[in-house]
């Protein structure tokens, strides 16, 4: 069954934590340390596996725009599933969007991580 609670951000797992307060700064290298070694990363529909893979793809995302990034929601679905909502503000087209981070977790690590347009 299907739960979807809302969290307390401080309430998310701390690998979940740690990957976003690495990724809200642009730490690839940090953001990277919390991964299984068989990641899944899908973007927009762009998909990146293994964290080699994943690393440089969260080094390299967005890099030609200027950006803040701010956790504005956070759900907690089953066990191994959680959601974070983080809000974009910056230069890239359209200047603001709302996204879903859904973290899959396996081993106290994060097995997956898919990233998609903020479901309202």
């Amino acid at each position: 069954m299907t739960q979807h609670a809302d969290l307390p951000s401080e309430q998310l797992p701390t690998v979940v934590r740690d990957f976003l307060a690495a990724h809200i700064v642009r730490d690839a290298d940090t953001a990277s340390k919390v991964l299984t070694e068989d990641v899944v990363a899908v973007d927009q529909g762009e998909t990146v596996r293994g964290r080699d893979q994943v690393h440089a793809f969260l080094r390299d995302a967005g890099s030609e725009f200027e950006y803040t990034t701010e956790q504005i929601g956070a759900r907690r679905v089953d066990e191994t599933h959680f959601v974070a909502t983080v809000r974009l503000e910056g230069t890239f087209p359209g200047g603001t969007a709302e996204l879903d981070y859904r973290f899959t977790l396996r081993d106290d690590r994060i097995a997956e991580i898919v990233i998609a347009n903020h479901e309202a």
